[in-house]
Parts: structure tokens; C-alpha cells; sequence
């Protein structure tokens, strides 16, 4: 029998087949990801794939239509399909095809491993190293064995089981939301939904519909009722990103669910009951905004039952290297490249700069190399601004005053950055308008 490895998995749910890739591949498997059939076929006809994990509903051509044409043309292709509308006649016809697993979402990482281990033996490996051998993951997807990182993962295994509130500190590409995931897929309550919502990205006028729902007339589009996150994330997780974007209004009526565990949809005279664990994150100093009066002091006290800081990517001694190992291997095996080598000035130098980012801006910039640069990376391929050091040895800024040696530094970040004043307030840890200030002051 065909050992298994490289896995297609399709699913027009692109934060869900993110999650998966990161399961898998923390089992030593290579998963390539699609979001709809036209592509999936694609690939299968240019790799080879060892297993097809596809969803039953993906937008435009049914997930239906893919499991036949794979039974079709790859008969020997195994399969397991997954949905959130089980159905006994769908999974016979199904079965009838050649699928050999059937998984209802949602579904615990260890139950789609259990499956994939039924339908046949696996080959995992793993990643070639960048100089660096260890290769640790205290959660499906997250890296690191820093000491930040190893109190981190002490903090989430204590809020794992049970349905305390939990707030998540971190800046921007830290991984928030893949924290809260790990918090609900690792825990007891895996099982049940998990609903993230960036309230961000929901306008004011919306945000209480989407939350708690609506009824149809309530107001001018609401053309017919609808449930809110809430009530769709009943007896599971809710996650709550950047929180501090709510108004003082909606922070009330979150209080409200915390206090009552009940939710009132817009337009209506009766609560519901819901019983859903509220994970919030932030990158922002709350503390600061609650003496502001920006955010509420009740409801932070609320939300911030247990404390999850992650930490900057300049903080985690030793896990960039790791990280750069994965992200290599990960997206060499996705676009079918060989894995590039790093020169050890590139590796000092990416290990030096300070990844404003944090992973999200390594992970993008490594996935750039892995297609532009070949078999070998070298300085030439490092932008300027992150080759930048710091000389206090030099014989010249030994007896400068700490104004003067300010000033010289952000006249090197400037030039680092090509004058780009929104890259060097970040690389500086201050905003634009401190930024402006200290060049103003500098004639």
C-alpha cells in the first residue's frame, strides 16, 4: 500500500484549511491547500497527491462534483471527505465512490489524524534544517522553544479545560487568533464552534447586528432574521479580535453576555441564552485605554480572567531560526521548489533585525525567497533596511551625548529604511508624530 504524505486539502474556508495545513504539517505531513474544485483538479493533475481531504460544500462546484471526478480519473486516489452537514444518503453515495472517511466538522486535530491513519500508513518527515536541528511545537501550527515562548504554553495548558476568559496581548502578526484556536482545538470543548471575529473590520453601524443577531424589519436591510455570532458560537468559543475597537455602547451589551449569559438580537424584546467562552485579543495597552475612558473598566476585568501575553518575535531567543526552517520547507513543498540554502550572514541578519511584523511579516518574507531566489539565498537578496546594525564600538561615537547618538541613530534608520518614515517609526518603537517631532528638532 502507498504510503501517505503529501495531502490535498479543499475547502473554500481559507482560515480553516490554515489551520489544517499547520496540523498536518506538525505531524510531519506535507498538505497543499485549495480553495475551490477548478483548482484542486489543477493540482492533482501536475503533483502527486497521496490523499484527498475535500469539504461536500465549496462555493460554485460542490465538493460532490470533485469526489466524482477524482473516483472517475484516480480511482486509486483515497479520500476522505468532511462537512458540517452530515447527511446518512450523501454519505452512503459517497462511500459508494471510493470515500473512506466521513468527518463532521467540527472535529478535534486528533481526529483527523486518526482518519487519515486509517485509510493507510503515513510517511512523515521532517523539514531540513537551517543549521539548527531542534524543531519544537508545544501546539498543532505554533513554533518556538524560547523561554517566552515555553511560559506561554505553560499559560495556555491551564486554560485549556475549562471555559474561563481569556485575553490575548500581542502586536500585530504575533498570531492572536492562531492562539485562541489552539486554546479551543487542544481543549475538551474541540467539538464544538469556534467563531472568530475581528471587530475591526465590522463598521459601527454593524457591529451589534453581526454580534447578537437581528430580525427581519429591524432596520433598513435587514431583509430577513439572522442569528449573531453569538448564538452561532453557542457552546463553543468566540473570539473576539481587537477588541478595543468597540464603542462604549457594544463594550455594555458584551458586558451584559458576560454578566447574564444571554444575548438580545436587534429589533427584539427577548434575550437568548447562550453559553459561549469569550476569548478577546488586542494589540494595544488596554490598561492605558481603560484610563482613558476608552474601554470599560468593568469589562476588561471581565474579559481579562486569565492573561495570555505573546511574546515580539525579537524576544523569542532562538526561535527565528526555526521559523525560517519551516516557513522554507513549507512553501517549497507547496510550489514544488527545491528547499533553498541560507548563507550564515543571511541567518545573523535576519536573526538581528527587530521584525516590527513580527511572524507574519517572516513568514510573508520568507515565502517571497522561497519563489524569487533559487537554490541559494545570499546578503544580495536581503533589503537594505534589514541589514542595518547598530556600530558602539567605533572609535567616533565614543564620546557622544545621548541626544547626539539619538539623532545619529535615526539618521541611520532613515537611510536603512530609503527615508521611508512609516518603516522607521516602526524599527524605532515610536509613531509618526514622535518621529516628526525628533526630525524637526534636528533642523
Amino acid at each position: 500500500m502507498k504510503l501517505i504524505s503529501k495531502i490535498l486539502i479543499v475547502d473554500d474556508n481559507n482560515d480553516l484549511l490554515e489551520l489544517l495545513c499547520r496540523q498536518l504539517e506538525s505531524k510531519g505531513l506535507s498538505p497543499v491547500t485549495s480553495d475551490n474544485v477548478m483548482d484542486a483538479i489543477d493540482i492533482l493533475e501536475h503533483s502527486e497527491i497521496d490523499l484527498l481531504i475535500s469539504d461536500i460544500k465549496i462555493s460554485n462546484i460542490g465538493g460532490e462534483q470533485l469526489i466524482r471526478y477524482v473516483s472517475e480519473h484516480y480511482s486509486d486516489l483515497p479520500m476522505l471527505v468532511m462537512t458540517g452537514y452530515p447527511d446518512v444518503n450523501s454519505a452512503v453515495d459517497l462511500m459508494k465512490m471510493g470515500v473512506s472517511e466521513y468527518l463532521i466538522k467540527p472535529f478535534p486535530a486528533e481526529d483527523l489524524y486518526d482518519a487519515i491513519m486509517r485509510v493507510g500508513p503515513l510517511e512523515v518527515s521532517k523539514p531540513d534544517t537551517i543549521n539548527d536541528n531542534d524543531y519544537t511545537k508545544g501546539f498543532p501550527g505554533i513554533i518556538g522553544s524560547s523561554p517566552k515562548m515555553l511560559e506561554l504554553f505553560e499559560m495556555i495548558e491551564k486554560t485549556l479545560n475549562n471555559k474561563a476568559t481569556v485575553l490575548i496581548n500581542g502586536e500585530s502578526g504575533t498570531g492572536k487568533e492562531l492562539i485562541a484556536r489552539a486554546i479551543h482545538y487542544e481543549s475538551k470543548y474541540s467539538s464544538a464552534p469556534f467563531v472568530p471575529v475581528n471587530c475591526g473590520a465590522i463598521p459601527e453601524q454593524l457591529i451589534e447586528s453581526e454580534l447578537f443577531g437581528h430580525l427581519k424589519g429591524s432596520f433598513t436591510g435587514a431583509i430577513s432574521d439572522r442569528k449573531g455570532f453569538f448564538e452561532s458560537a453557542d457552546g463553543g468559543t468566540i473570539f473576539l479580535d481587537e477588541i478595543t475597537n468597540t464603542s462604549l455602547g457594544v463594550q455594555a451589551k458584551l458586558l451584559r453576555v458576560l454578566q447574564e449569559k444571554e444575548i438580545t438580537p436587534v429589533g427584539s424584546s427577548k434575550s437568548k441564552k447562550v453559553d459561549v467562552r469569550i476569548i478577546s485579543a488586542t494589540n494595544l495597552d488596554i490598561k492605558e485605554l481603560v484610563r482613558q475612558g476608552k474601554f470599560r473598566e468593568d469589562l476588561y476585568y471581565r474579559l481579562n480572567v486569565l492573561s495570555l501575553k505573546i511574546p515580539a518575535l525579537r524576544d523569542r531567543d532562538g526561535d527565528i531560526i526555526k521559523l525560517i526552517n519551516h516557513f522554507t520547507y513549507k512553501f517549497s513543498k507547496e510550489h514544488s521548489l527545491p528547499v533553498p540554502k541560507f548563507d550564515k550572514n543571511v541567518l545573523k541578519t535576519l536573526e538581528h533585525y527587530a521584525w516590527p511584523g513580527n511572524v507574519r511579516e517572516l513568514e510573508n518574507f520568507i515565502h517571497r525567497l522561497v519563489i524569487l531566489v533559487g537554490s541559494r539565498v545570499l546578503m544580495t537578496h536581503i533589503p537594505s533596511y534589514m541589514k542595518m546594525t547598530i556600530e558602539t564600538n567605533s572609535s567616533e561615537d565614543d564620546f557622544l551625548s545621548l541626544d547626539e547618538y539619538q539623532i545619529k541613530y535615526i539618521k541611520r534608520v532613515l537611510k536603512a529604511t530609503g527615508n521611508n518614515k512609516s518603516k522607521a517609526a516602526e524599527i524605532l518603537k515610536i509613531d509618526r508624530k514622535t518621529l516628526r517631532k525628533k526630525l524637526g528638532d534636528m533642523g
